[in-house]
């Protein structure tokens, strides 16, 4: 029996592949660049995640003059990210059936086409709307391609290249968010904010052309025959209706309506009990469903899951949460927020190469677990900084917590993933970069709420134009919480060890 660990790259196609099978472009691609052409593939799907990940975070900086252009009030300029997300965290969801249906290329290849779109009619819009439209279609093609690249490393990569692979890729792809915002600033100062919606174009430009000489038309480990069956659109919405509800049931929290907050989380609840319920019984009826929940028999991918969630709120909530407290509790301006953070940057980039080497031959279970004390020791050691400390010890902080994600992020998808059968492979990706995307939009919330509710409780306000002991206090609290959430994922992270024999088949 096939151990279902290890990518099988065929030799000759198989008999019961499909017409225009995958087997040509790869046997094209072995005879002319032997096994290199792996980190080809690989590079040519970095450069379109990049791509994607650069459109989700860049577009921060336009926003103010976006606002100013169409005389928006904060709210709806807020949509520009919002909406976004949520396309982009529901969309994930799809990318098994569009990789079954279609194979890679024409589905790689149709995200980046999608992106490029939405670039252009941003930067080209006159009326909101068309932007939001615009920022909408962008998020779709970014929730596609986010979970390929992972199913490329364990499809095309044998073990003991995946960790390598997967710090390699890490490593350019952190580099998209570090350096995006700076571009982004000196492009809205010399050409104004539409210039932002252009800059993904010459990446999507050349992620096209790269993935038509290097990406394989269907799987790069193997033949994928199409699937005749049509998309659950019933599990879509349903699972778009949850999110939505979650995400505006977490903002609804902040005002003055609890009981509109409360209705929008209670929808957000029913919403994915059927969204479950509606999987399981598709998986029942033989057809394909948005989520196989075989996967979460898989004992590391389910503890893997937990810990994405988590990961994701704690990543996404200090994204959020740092700026804020630098800037407004210490009174740092942004250039110095910009210039604490660029070390800490470099670092996380360095310990994702190197960690990723030791993905190869380390358990990826204990990685993980060390990356989330270093990120738990960061937060935890925020409460010790006061107004009088040195920006030193906030730098030496910060990297610590950026040296946790380096461990990390080579290491998580592997240790989850690794167990799976290769067919569902495509929809483990696509589940767990779900369920951190998820936990990342449920983090920003959260650490807004438990900012606010610290606030009030200390009888300070965001507002006010000066800092005090008692905002640093409700600070500090907030920190403490991503702490203890981190300190939480580690007993899942521990449950990635191996302890029984692995299931072969489904």
């Amino acid at each position: 029996m096939t151990d279902p660990k290890i990518p099988q790259i065929p030799d000759r196609p198989p008999a019961d592949s499909p017409p225009n099978s995958a087997a040509p472009s790869i046997h094209s691609l072995r005879d002319r660049y032997g096994d290199r052409y792996r980190w080809y593939l690989l590079l040519s799907v970095m450069v379109g995640t990049m791509a994607s990940i650069m459109s989700s975070t860049i577009v921060n900086v336009a926003i103010p003059g976006m606002s100013h252009y169409f005389s928006l009030g904060q709210e709806r300029a807020q949509w520009v990210s919002s909406g976004f997300m949520v396309a982009m965290t529901v969309s994930m969801l799809t990318t098994p059936w569009l990789l079954g249906r279609y194979g890679y290329r024409a589905t790689y290849v149709g995200t980046m086409v999608l992106l490029l779109l939405g670039g252009l009619a941003g930067g080209l819009s006159n009326n909101f709307s068309l932007v939001l439209v615009a920022r909408v279609v962008e998020g779709l093609a970014a929730g596609v391609v986010q979970p390929i690249p992972a199913i490329i490393i364990l499809r095309a990569f044998e073990p003991h290249e995946q960790g390598r692979a997967s710090g390699l890729f890490g490593m350019g792809v952190v580099l998209a968010p570090a350096i995006g915002p700076s571009i982004g600033g000196v492009l809205v100062d010399l050409f104004g904010w539409r210039s932002i919606f252009f800059m993904v174009v010459p990446f999507c430009i050349a992620s096209i052309a790269l993935a038509y000489r290097f990406v394989p038309t269907t799987a790069p480990g193997g033949v994928v025959a199409a699937r005749a069956g049509n998309l659950d659109w019933r599990g879509l919405g349903l699972g778009t209706i949850g999110t939505l509800c979650l995400l505006n049931g977490l903002v609804a929290l902040r005002g003055d309506s609890p009981l509109h907050a409360t209705l929008l989380l209670a929808g957000a609840v029913l919403a994915f009990v059927a969204f479950l319920w509606w999987q399981k019984r598709m998986s029942a009826s033989g057809r394909e469903p948005l989520m196989n929940l075989a996967l979460f028999k898989y004992r590391q991918f389910a503890m893997g899951s937990v810990v994405a969630f988590i990961y994701g709120t704690a990543l996404f909530g200090s994204t959020y949460l740092l700026p804020v407290y630098m800037q407004l509790g210490l009174q740092l301006s942004a250039s110095h927020v910009g210039t604490i953070m660029l070390p800490a940057g470099i670092v996380l980039a360095i310990t994702i190469a190197l960690v990723g080497r030791l993905a190869d031959r380390q358990p990826t279970w204990m990685l993980v677990s060390i990356g989330l004390a270093l990120l738990a020791l960061s937060f935890a050691l925020m409460i010790v900084l006061r107004l009088d400390s040195g920006i030193w010890l906030l730098v030496i902080f910060a990297t610590i917590g950026r040296i946790g994600l380096g461990f990390i992020l080579p290491s998580l998808n592997i240790g989850s993933m690794r167990p799976l059968a290769k067919p569902l492979i495509p929809q483990g990706a696509s589940a767990i970069s779900f369920l951190r995307m998820l936990g990342g939009a449920t983090g920003v919330s959260l650490c807004a709420i438990v900012l606010e509710w610290r606030l009030s409780v200390h009888g300070d306000s965001l507002i006010n134009p000066t800092t005090s002991v008692a905002r640093i206090a409700a600070f500090d609290e907030a920190f403490a919480m991503l702490a203890g959430l981190c300190a939480l994922a580690i007993l899942a992270a521990l449950q990635l060890r191996q302890k029984k024999p692995l299931p072969t088949t489904v």
